[in-house]
């Protein structure tokens, strides 16, 4: 007979097999194929082996049979997961699976998390040899790729055979719906920071106050950086050490973001869109500025107002913000600055420190920033980020001589003295201005909060 007529037979089975049971032939079957369909090559010379290689065929036909029947099924195993609802951005997120087995051999499994793109699992796959009757606990790292709600629909296993000639898909269904917000582990890093007075280490400067405030606040001990006109001269007598008073910083002071949702901050930088760079400065800023006792809100817009959370007080506050952008992208729309203003002014009366995040890319949106921003001098006191394209710079930057590179360096350099006259005509209409890479904002942006602080600039 031929030897193809043997592959025809056989493949019917593992088809369905493959389709019915997710059952698979693992390498070492393939292996072991290959002896008889390297004998069946030797008939052609040598065909009186046609009766000892049909033996040898059904020898293995019944030990592929016998390996098949010892494969795991479905019921020998259960699987559960543990992970909080809440994640960071780009954050490693720990994730429990507990593995039980019923089975009464040692089974090896090799287990894969049903975690859908862009969100990473860390590792992929996990190799575990479960001893019969037992459980296993595995971990692993979960790292979002993107914000927004998604769910962990199943737990996915592939175990073997006894002799290892087949292995089978199993899948468990374990639902688990995940918020991934913008990055708040940031949140924690600066508290630790702030209390150990390390805040250096993330780029925040402490900010020398020019003046006092009026509300008298505690005594303490006299440090070189202090006014001696603070010097409580009764209390240092008492005391017999220089003793200084303390007064508390202007509090229930207002500040108010307008985040660009629109087309212009769709570009991305280091890995994240400007819009999640933009997110993270506003929840790192929020946190401070809650801290200090002020207030908060949000206006987030591209064509249309998308969310709006009026301004508060008290760290309740940054619940409200975290589930106002959380699941916030860009649109590829053009942004209506106009309907921006006309809500800001119609919802926020009160004197605050306005920040606009956006991108300045072309004429027409930076007129629009100019006219409406400039129109808040007096009312309000404005602040315009703006982020910077790294390409740009490092394309006017780049030492290459070469034709081409001139000629990109030169565009480039255009670009940028367009953009140092939008600034510059900003700040001469006494908008305050920040001009910084998306990866390097939030600590800048927390310096210029602290020196507007104390500048009693609001």
């Amino acid at each position: 007979m031929n030897p193809f007529v043997y592959i025809l037979l056989a493949v019917p089975p593992l088809v369905a097999l493959a389709r019915v049971k997710r059952i698979y032939p693992h390498k070492p079957a393939v292996f072991l194929l290959a002896v008889p369909a390297i004998l069946a090559l030797a008939l052609m010379a040598v065909p009186a082996l046609f009766g000892g290689l049909l033996v040898l065929d059904g020898a293995l036909a019944a030990l592929a049979v016998a390996d098949l029947l010892t494969l795991p099924r479905r019921t020998q195993f259960s699987v559960e997961r543990q992970v909080q609802r809440a994640a960071s951005l780009k954050k490693p997120h720990p994730v429990v699976l507990t593995i039980v087995s019923r089975s009464r051999q040692t089974q090896t499994v090799w287990i894969r998390d049903g975690v859908p793109p862009p969100h990473l699992a860390e590792p992929q796959e996990i190799l575990v040899r479960l001893k019969p009757r037992s459980r296993a606990t595995l971990r692993y790292a979960l790292r979002a790729g993107g914000r927004g709600a998604f769910t962990i629909p199943a737990v996915h296993l592939r175990v073997r055979s006894l002799l290892g000639l087949w292995q089978r898909y199993l899948d468990y269904t374990v639902e688990s719906q995940i918020h991934v917000y913008p990055d708040m582990k940031q949140l924690a890093e600066y508290g630790i920071l702030a209390r150990t007075n390390r805040l250096s280490l993330v780029g925040v400067r402490r900010t020398r106050k020019i003046g006092q405030d009026n509300e008298f606040e505690r005594l303490r001990d006299f440090t070189r950086d202090d006014n001696y006109k603070h010097i409580d001269w009764r209390s240092t007598a008492r005391r017999s050490r220089l003793t200084v008073k303390d007064f508390q910083a202007n509090q229930s002071q207002r500040i108010i973001f307008l985040i660009d949702c629109g087309r212009m901050m769709a570009n991305e930088a280091a890995g994240l869109s400007l819009l999640d760079h933009a997110l993270n400065a506003m929840l790192m800023l929020s946190y401070v500025a809650l801290k200090q006792g002020d207030s908060v809100g949000l206006i987030c817009f591209s064509d249309a107002i998308h969310s709006f959370v009026p301004p508060r007080g008290s760290m309740n506050q940054m619940n409200r913000l975290l589930h106002s952008v959380f699941d916030r992208f860009p649109r590829l729309v053009e942004s209506r600055y106009d309907e921006a203003f006309v809500y800001l002014a119609s919802r926020c009366r009160k004197r605050a420190l306005v920040v606009l995040i956006t991108n300045v890319i072309d004429e027409v949106n930076s007129a629009q920033i100019d006219r409406y921003l400039s129109s808040l001098t007096g009312k309000h006191l404005p602040l315009g980020v703006l982020l910077r394209d790294r390409q740009v710079f490092d394309a006017a930057d780049n030492p290459d001589t070469s034709e081409t590179a001139i000629y990109h360096a030169a565009a480039a350099a255009e670009v940028l003295i367009w953009r140092h006259q939008v600034l510059s005509d900003l700040a001469s209409k006494g908008v305050l201005t920040l001009d910084l890479f998306p990866e390097e904002l939030t600590a800048p942006l927390v310096n210029s909060y602290l020196n507007i602080k104390a500048r009693h600039l609001l």
